[in-house]
């Protein structure tokens, strides 16, 4: 009877208290008092983010009405909006336990879009390493090619016309000499001149006088902002050749002190035909064939001739390997017109219309495309007999090394010794006439096997001597017997050498 009356006596004080404080609500951390509390003020719900699970987790609690702002509408209960994805709230004062039943939800956060919605998840990491590498390859290659750009119009050194230098709306090439400007736009390669200067620098050339004639056209010694420059103009119908000696000339690394030296190609309409010009180094003395002719030569002279030829047809033969290299050249028609002689008594050999080429990746020859053939005068037998195998490049190579010969007979005449000498004649002069033919050549050198006859007087002169040896085994009639072109200019250095000891 006693314990009825207690449960009674609590069941009363409790009423009497919530009647009081007027709601009761659920509390899941008031487990002393059955998960429940008693306020004045508002039962609430709130959902706060785990940190490390991710997920949502419920509190359910009693809100005073002291620490209400303000009581009637308290700015704590105004958490449940959109921006809140971390932590929200909910409450009520509708009835006892109302906050069971409140589900306050986090706001979910949106992700960002990929730049290319649909390709970038599908992509490996390959694919995003390229799709990140290539423009910056690209904006990398656009800096350097900038740079390249600016590195050349500083070399060229081009500048705006004063004081009336300009010519003709022509692009001043800066106050550099021709050869000051080749040494520095070749930049090591010996390929010549850029197209551009190139054709600024032929159409301010003036013509002054013709100097020679051919079959091809004309010599020209013309003027460039006071210096000579040599000016070849081709006839129409040599166009094949005017193309192939301007495109040999520019070949890599070709540039040499015993190659006449290239300075520029271009084709120039004079209203009634087009002309078709190449512009070379300008030498006053002029060909051997024309120098041999008016002067003689010492035996230094005779040498340094004979080795600066030599030395000129060394470079053409050989190969430069290399991502500069150079291809091996052979002449073709290697005769004393085609030598010009400089100022210093060396020599150049230049007209390079019929040289060919050797590609070494596919053994092959480029035989140009043009009606021209070599001086029949110069012809090696195999040439004559029309036997050379033109597939294997040492057959043309050997055809220079025969007409190298004839050369240094030419010169060797002309060497005073003592005051003896010989008048200038071409070779096999007393054996064909001026201009033979094929034929006749053919039963000179093939049949009879004849070759330009040697003085008995060189047999008592060491140099003389030295060079008649070398010219004969230059003339074998067997083109694999003859010297290179690198062996005689060897032997012509360590004959040179001697002599420099005996002065």
């Amino acid at each position: 009877m006693s314990s009825y009356y207690f449960i009674f006596f609590v069941s009363v004080v409790f009423n009497l208290q919530t009647a009081v404080e007027s709601l009761l609500c659920y509390c899941d951390s008031c487990s002393t008092t059955n998960y429940t509390c008693v306020t004045d003020g508002y039962c609430f719900t709130s959902s706060t983010l785990d940190a490390k699970s991710g997920q949502s987790v419920k509190s359910y609690r009693c809100l005073e009405k002291s620490v209400l702002l303000p009581p009637e509408n308290p700015f704590l209960c105004h958490y449940a909006n959109p921006l809140n994805d971390t932590f929200v709230i909910e409450c009520c004062k509708s009835g006892d336990m109302c906050n069971v039943n409140l589900n306050p939800l986090l706001h979910e956060k949106k992700k960002e879009p990929p730049w290319f919605p649909g390709v970038i998840s599908n992509l490996n990491a390959w694919e995003l390493a390229l799709m990140i590498a290539c423009p910056i390859a690209m904006i990398c290659c656009a800096v350097v090619m900038g740079f390249s750009h600016l590195q050349r119009r500083r070399t060229l050194h081009y500048h705006c016309p004063e004081n009336g230098d300009a010519q003709d709306g022509q692009p001043i090439l800066g106050a550099y000499s021709l050869r000051h400007m080749i040494d520095m736009t070749t930049s090591g390669s010996g390929s010549g001149l850029p197209l551009l200067v190139q054709r600024s620098i032929a159409r301010q050339i003036t013509l002054d006088e013709t100097i020679g004639k051919g079959r091809f056209g004309e010599v020209w010694r013309g003027r460039w902002r006071g210096e000579n420059v040599a000016v070849k103009i081709f006839s129409s119908r040599e166009e094949r050749s005017w193309f192939r000696e301007a495109e040999i000339y520019q070949t890599v690394m070709l540039r040499h002190d015993n190659i006449l030296g290239f300075i520029a190609a271009d084709n120039k309409d004079n209203g009634t035909w087009t002309q078709l010009w190449l512009v070379t180094d300008y030498h006053e003395n002029g060909s051997l064939f024309d120098f041999l002719n008016r002067h003689t030569v010492d035996i230094p002279g005779m040498i340094r001739m004979a080795l600066s030829i030599a030395t000129g047809l060394a470079h053409l033969h050989m190969e430069i390997v290399g991502t500069q290299g150079k291809p091996a050249i052979a002449h073709r028609d290697l005769k004393s017109k085609n030598i010009l002689v400089k100022s210093n008594g060396t020599c150049a050999i230049g007209d390079l219309g019929l040289a060919v080429r050797h590609d070494v990746t596919t053994d092959t020859v480029d035989i140009p495309l043009n009606n021209r053939v070599g001086t029949k005068r110069y012809m090696a037998p195999e040439v004559l007999e029309d036997s050379m195998n033109m597939n294997h490049f040492d057959s043309f190579k050997r055809g220079d090394v025969y007409a190298l010969g004839l050369i240094f007979w030419e010169i060797a005449r002309r060497c005073n010794v003592g005051g003896i000498y010989d008048e200038y004649q071409l070779p096999f002069f007393d054996l064909v006439p001026s201009d033979p033919t094929i034929d006749e050549m053919r039963r000179v050198v093939c049949i009879d096997k004849q070759r330009p006859s040697i003085p008995n007087r060189w047999q008592s002169c060491p140099a003389l001597q030295v060079m008649s040896k070398v010219m004969k085994e230059c003339w074998y009639p067997l083109a694999a017997a003859r010297l290179t072109a690198l062996r005689i200019k060897k032997t012509l250095a360590n004959l040179s050498a001697i002599e420099d000891l005996k002065a």
